[in-house]
């Protein structure tokens, strides 16, 4: 005879109440999603190489016309606060100081999977596309490809387009934004 265990979801206050508690410390490395503890993948130099690449190049190109976040929580839900590798935010004079930003503060998101593609594809493209956020992009570090995802309608991204070296992702969402594949893999 075999037995049902119940999952237990967890909610952002939960999840937070658990960092008070002692349970979750700064040293672990997970993400609410979906109401689930996920651990994340440990960042191998690779992995953050490309995300420093990503900081420095979106910096350059956008000025004050966005906040560059680096691995920061995005409070989607009750149930879920990812931490994307990037998150390009609407400008804000505080630096959202006072609160996390939602997803109605993103203009575009950037998940660099290395061993997580499957967690960036499966779960967190869906997760963003549901929370309308306009673009989210997977840089696949193994193909050495970029996905561009847009048009979020009904929970998925309605548009994708595949970014291979010698083209450039150009954002429907960010003006004159304009990234270089190779610049970003390097």
């Amino acid at each position: 005879m075999s037995h049902q265990f119940a999952k237990r979801w967890f909610s952002v206050g939960d999840y937070y109440r658990m960092a008070e508690a002692g349970i979750l410390t700064e040293d672990d490395s997970v993400e609410l999603i979906e109401g689930e503890v996920l651990e994340m993948s440990p960042i191998g130099s690779r992995h953050a190489a490309c995300v420093k690449r990503l900081n420095t190049l979106l910096n350059q190109q956008v000025g004050d016309g966005a906040i560059v976040s680096v691995q920061d929580p995005i409070y989607i839900d009750d149930f879920s606060e990812p931490q994307p590798d990037v998150a390009l935010l609407r400008p804000r004079a505080d630096f959202y100081a006072e609160e996390h930003p939602t997803s109605s503060d993103v203009l575009l998101v950037i998940e660099v999977s290395d061993t997580s593609v499957e967690l960036d594809r499966n779960k967190k493209l869906p997760l963003y596309a549901r929370a309308g956020i306009p673009e989210a992009v997977i840089v696949v570090l193994a193909d050495e490809i970029m996905e561009v995802h847009a048009e979020p309608a009904n929970g998925r991204y309605e548009r994708m387009r595949v970014l291979r070296r010698g083209d450039y992702l150009e954002s429907n969402t960010i003006p004159n934004l304009k990234l270089s594949v190779d610049a970003t893999l390097s």
